[in-house]
């Protein structure tokens, strides 16, 4: 085409032969503009289905190849947050986002008792050590003691104001709790006679008691860990966050000799610690979120430690060196939000596509992968004596599975 050759005029006919069918007449507008709408909600719909949601906005459930549990508890209206097996007895006990907490029979799915009258979402259930009584406790922070061989009958309650955790002693009718103003409060069962260890003016949403029930470890938002006397109500060892962590300690695990802590905390990172403070840190902070710990497997001829991410990463530790022992194998990884030791040096953990999975933590071999559960699994409680695993999960179920025998 030469410099000076005039546009061609938009009527051009060859033109209008190209282009006829993206033209718009006046009369087609609604038809045009209703297919226009059609368009973008199917594009909302395809976002939304790639989101993992449905048409109202609630999270998707997953389909499941098979389901490997013995039994399903489906009482729960909504997600169930936490759970805990009886010592002695076929019973389990489990709360949840729709205010109930059931005590119900892990053989036949039998409702024991039902606990109706809390007025917020259950998150910490538990039975006593020696299982006479059995304790519920809503994120508000009502908390409620029954006694199971007197019928459930109600014999403590108190409200400690917004709940973090909950837990028993582990020898003695002692409960202990948690708070976000950072307090933690002891209690005798079923007098109520109290202590309350002071916070640090920010949450308290880790604590773990020592295996000889004299110390409790507790971590804070800010980063401090400190270890408490139960008996004198002071702590007898502390790290801040000038030495240790930075961030709050969402976990902690105490070796068998209560002799070493290994925390973890919101920014990835995890230390060891000893009676006189940090030895050492495991991960630094990092973008991999650290959901859960564990130290010290009995009878393993070392020290060795755990972590896993909400990126599904599973590692094992030399706990003297500090250094990485192996990882562990997963072809599909999916987030770790809690991780227990089993028997046969089995390490085994929660995850948020539903799946229980478990490795050899030995040489990190995939030994086993549960499945069941439709959505993230919320918590996870194994009884060694019974081989068996209580778990609960977004998908309002509760699950008993049989750990698999191993290979």
């Amino acid at each position: 085409m030469h410099d000076n050759t005039p546009p061609r005029s938009p009527m051009d006919g060859s033109l209008l032969e190209n282009e006829e069918d993206e033209l718009i007449y006046v009369g087609d507008a609604d038809e045009v503009l209703d297919a226009w709408e059609a368009e973008a909600n199917l594009e909302e719909d395809d976002e939304e289905e790639a989101a993992g949601e449905d048409d109202t906005g609630s999270v998707r459930f997953r389909s499941c190849e098979r389901d490997d549990a013995k039994l399903t508890f489906t009482k729960h209206t909504a997600t169930v947050f936490c759970g805990a097996l009886h010592p002695t007895e076929d019973l389990a006990v489990t709360g949840g986002e729709d205010d109930k907490a059931y005590v119900w029979n892990i053989r036949t799915g039998e409702v024991q008792h039902e606990v109706t009258n809390h007025t917020d979402s259950v998150v910490a259930v538990g039975f006593s050590h020696d299982g006479v009584y059995v304790a519920t406790a809503d994120i508000s922070g009502y908390i409620q003691v029954f006694k199971l061989t007197q019928n459930y009958r109600k014999v403590w309650e108190f409200n400690v104001g917004d709940l973090c955790w909950m837990r028993w002693h582990s020898g003695a009718y002692v409960l202990m709790a948690g708070c976000d103003s950072g307090e933690v409060y002891i209690w005798r069962i079923p007098s109520g006679d109290c202590k309350v260890l002071p916070g640090q003016d920010c949450k308290t949403e880790a604590a773990e008691l020592t295996h000889d029930g004299k110390k409790l470890a507790v971590g804070y938002g800010n980063g401090h860990f400190k270890l408490w006397d139960l008996k004198s109500g002071s702590p007898v060892m502390e790290v801040d966050s000038s030495v240790g962590h930075k961030t709050n300690i969402t976990t902690v695990s105490i070796d068998q000799e209560n002799q070493l802590f290994v925390t973890g905390a919101e920014d990835g990172s995890s230390y060891v610690m000893g009676p006189n403070g940090v030895l050492g840190m495991l991960v630094g902070p990092s973008e991999a979120l650290l959901e859960s710990v564990l130290v010290d497997y009995p009878g393993f001829e070392i020290k060795v430690a755990a972590t896993g991410t909400l990126q599904g990463k599973v590692t094992i530790w030399d706990v003297a060196r500090q250094t990485k022992r192996v990882e562990c194998v997963d072809e599909e990884p999916t987030g770790i939000t809690k991780m227990l030791w089993l028997k046969d040096f089995t390490i085994c953990a929660g995850t948020l596509g539903g799946y229980i999975k478990g490795w050899d933590f030995r040489s990190g071999a995939k030994r086993f992968t549960l499945d069941g559960h439709t959505n993230d699994i919320q918590d996870i409680v194994y009884d060694r004596e019974r081989n068996i695993i209580l778990s609960t999960s977004e998908d309002r179920t509760a699950k008993i599975f049989e750990v698999p025998a191993s290979q």
